[in-house]
């Protein structure tokens, strides 16, 4: 099965070919990129010599769309409708990681990224892509949105307990970091080494994007949740650890086997309740996400950390095309 890549060279990009070299059923067909257009992929990033040395295109999307079964777009948000579009009317599979289709409501996505959702009917029928979570949505889908990578930390597993009702969802905290990595493969003073070596600081206080999607999703476990978020810039390349906090009546096993039986067999998820603490280096450069639960006197404290770019981008999204083709959803991951 031939997949390209729309925005092949930035990290999610990289993240992704890095994947679907070894993937035993997925074939690199092509690679798009307007900045690097007619480079040999190896040529942007040397250590894929040999492994692939793809002339990336400029963006021509209909010898694409001749040439593809299935596309990633890793495109801005807005930017991604119309390939989104163009790319599924030809029949192709689609797994966007831009924000365009996360959020269905139409008015809330205006609201929360300030432009117009110009195709809500494709907005209603991709689905929400935490395979986990929504696994027969995506299996069944012609289209998949991507979560954030913010989302996934907070998400995955806060929505068992919460359906479960075994925590007071009106009043949660997540206080999470992120490597720079999250804010993309561009020039930004902000970014650069000096100011963000050696430094440590939250941004985007009640303003990120990512936290209208987080209570949109968890509504779906059957209750309004209100999640109170603040994201930090960590100096490391990638990796994203949060930290919840919320009120229980229950114990931290109670939690915990809410959780495992919730994620049973799903090779991803690993569940703590033994006092280990989740840390960067346990899950940098793999498509987990490792979750600890602590409990004291009624307050709840839930540790949860992903690399942003695998489970929290590109891994998922391999993982997302796993389950859309049929395939076992661990495909090239593992």
């Amino acid at each position: 099965m031939k997949v390209s890549v729309i925005g092949a060279t930035g990290y999610t990009g990289y993240e992704l070919i890095k994947i679907l070299v070894r993937h035993p059923r997925f074939e690199i067909g092509c690679l798009v990129s307007e900045t690097y257009e007619g480079k040999a992929f190896s040529e942007v990033y040397p250590v894929f010599r040999n492994l692939c040395d793809t002339i990336i295109m400029g963006r021509d999307y209909e010898t694409v769309a001749k040439q593809s079964d299935a596309v990633f777009l890793c495109l801005p948000h807005a930017a991604a409708q119309q390939a989104a579009n163009f790319f599924h009317s030809k029949g192709l599979k689609v797994v966007d990681l831009s924000a365009d289709f996360r959020i269905k409501d139409k008015a809330l996505y205006e609201k929360v990224y300030k432009t117009e959702h110009v195709y809500p009917e494709l907005l209603a029928q991709a689905a929400y892509g935490m395979p986990e979570i929504f696994t027969e949505e995506v299996k069944n889908a012609t289209m998949t949105a991507n979560p954030g990578c913010y989302p996934t930390t907070v998400i995955m597993p806060l929505f068992p307990v919460i359906k479960a009702g075994l925590i007071d969802e009106t009043y949660i905290i997540a206080d999470s970091k992120s490597g720079v990595s999250g804010a993309g493969r561009k020039a930004d003073l902000s970014l650069s080494y000096c100011e963000v070596n050696e430094d440590f600081r939250p941004y985007n206080i009640f303003g990120h994007r990512h936290n209208p999607e987080m209570n949109h999703i968890l509504e779906r476990a059957g209750r309004k949740a209100d999640v109170l978020f603040t994201a930090h810039l960590l100096p490391v390349n990638k990796g994203i650890e949060t930290t919840l906090y919320a009120r229980t009546d229950r114990t931290a096993g109670e939690i915990a086997a809410c959780m495992k039986d919730f994620y049973k067999d799903r090779r991803f998820v690993r569940i703590y309740d033994n006092g280990h603490i989740p840390s960067l280096k346990d899950v940098v450069d793999t498509n987990f996400i490792d979750i600890s639960v602590f409990e004291k006197d009624g307050k709840l404290i839930i540790v949860s950390a992903i690399d942003n770019l695998i489970k929290g981008s590109s891994g998922v999204a391999v993982q997302n095309l796993n389950l859309m083709c049929g395939l076992e959803e661990t495909a090239g991951i593992i």
